[in-house]
């Protein structure tokens, strides 16, 4: 295991490492348990501090439930709720409801980051919190990390920052020079609240242009996140008056949000959220997670993209750092493996997203589908993946 201090407080007694992660989500702190196990030195950036809320919809399918108990967090202990229906409702109130094959289980991302960060600082990761990275050069077959007045040396370099982060704007991604469009100019808006709904159900109510999600996570807290435009907040003073303005036309959304009782002072949000394709590759960063593709809130998958893309890229990493193969060819790897096994998903996310939340359409599609719930069950199909 690597001989560096793993205190956040302290100095870094090693200026080269054999990876970077800048970000600590998922896909971040997944990644460097999973290398760190096998023996790498292993340092993560993350720019808020632990514990911490993320805008997400905090329902994670059970394909990743091996997955994460293999990192280390036994999730049969934690009694979480075991997520087995699905309730989706048009504009105008009309509701469709599912059983979900497989299914999924939800947990707080304040709970379940939290837990992974002290996974990998038990296996030897350097995490540093608060600590935003300002640039990363690569440059002779290694990566210089710049941070504060800091800089690291690095062999390999993964991105897991989000939906957006200021080296997105650095690098000028292509999403980023995009105009506002169908698929790039999102807000989210994200609440923890009591409410009285079945703790086994997700519920995802449709209204004008956007969607909104509920789904139980532990003890007896939900989660209660939307996703809209940009204009409709535009269109509005306020978040909460667009909420009265536009989420309470669906007469169940309405519902929640008078009855429920809000552990939040003001809600966590996010602006500028894109569901475009991005590159998998930047400057030879491998980028996983959010900051590789996203797939869209209302395929309920984006948790389990984001660890499955961790362990694939853990496994290409490994076999460069054991010099099997070149960098080109990890890269390559990674970047074939990641399609194979997400582009197909993301694509489908897209078309989705297009169509949903507008309301005359959206309306006639619950309308016309209800009789025929398996195609729910269908496309739910087509953005979720295997055990992995």
């Amino acid at each position: 295991m690597a001989d560096f201090n793993t205190n956040k407080n302290s100095e870094i007694s090693s200026k080269t490492f054999d990876v970077g992660i800048i970000g600590g989500g998922l896909a971040g702190l997944s990644l460097s348990i999973l290398l760190a196990k096998n023996n790498y030195k292993v340092i993560l950036f993350e720019k808020e501090k632990y514990p911490f809320h993320r805008v997400c919809g905090e329902y994670i399918s059970l394909e990743s439930w091996k997955f994460i108990e293999n990192l280390g967090l036994n999730l049969s202990e934690l009694n979480l709720p075991i997520i087995k229906k699905l309730i989706v409702s048009s504009p105008n109130g009309n509701t469709i409801n599912v059983d979900l094959d497989l299914g999924g289980f939800g947990v707080s991302r304040f709970f379940i980051d939290n837990e992974l960060k002290k996974i990998a600082v038990e296996n030897g990761v350097h995490v540093l919190e608060e600590t935003k990275v300002n640039d990363v050069a690569f440059n002779n077959e290694s990566f210089i990390i710049k941070y504060k007045s800091e800089t690291i040396n690095c062999n390999v370099v993964a991105g897991s920052f989000g939906k957006r982060s200021n080296l997105d704007v650095k690098w000028s991604r292509d999403f980023i020079q995009k105009k506002p469009g169908k698929l790039n100019n999102y807000i989210g808006v994200k609440y923890h609240i009591k409410t009285s709904f079945p703790f086994d159900t997700i519920a995802l109510h449709n209204f004008k242009n956007g969607y909104c999600g509920i789904s139980k996570v532990e003890e007896d807290t939900y989660c209660l996140c939307y996703l809209t435009t940009a204009q409709n907040l535009k269109n509005n003073n306020s978040i909460k008056e667009m909420e009265q303005n536009i989420l309470y036309k669906n007469l169940l959304l309405i519902k929640i949000f008078t009855e429920a009782e809000f552990l939040f002072k003001e809600p966590v949000t996010i602006s500028q959220i894109s569901f475009d394709r991005k590159a998998l590759i930047e400057n030879h960063v491998l980028m996983i997670g959010d900051a590789a593709g996203m797939i869209t809130p209302l395929c309920g998958n984006g948790m389990s993209i984001a660890l499955h893309s961790s362990k694939i890229a853990a496994g290409c990493i490994g076999l460069f750092l054991d010099k099997k193969i070149a960098r080109g060819q990890m890269e390559n790897q990674y970047a074939q493996r990641w399609k194979d096994n997400f582009e197909r998903r993301l694509k489908i996310g897209r078309i989705i997203q297009k169509l949903f939340g507008k309301e005359l359409l959206t309306n006639v599609f619950i309308s016309k589908i209800k009789p025929f719930p398996f195609l729910i069950n269908n496309i739910i199909k087509a953005t979720h993946g295997k055990e992995f």
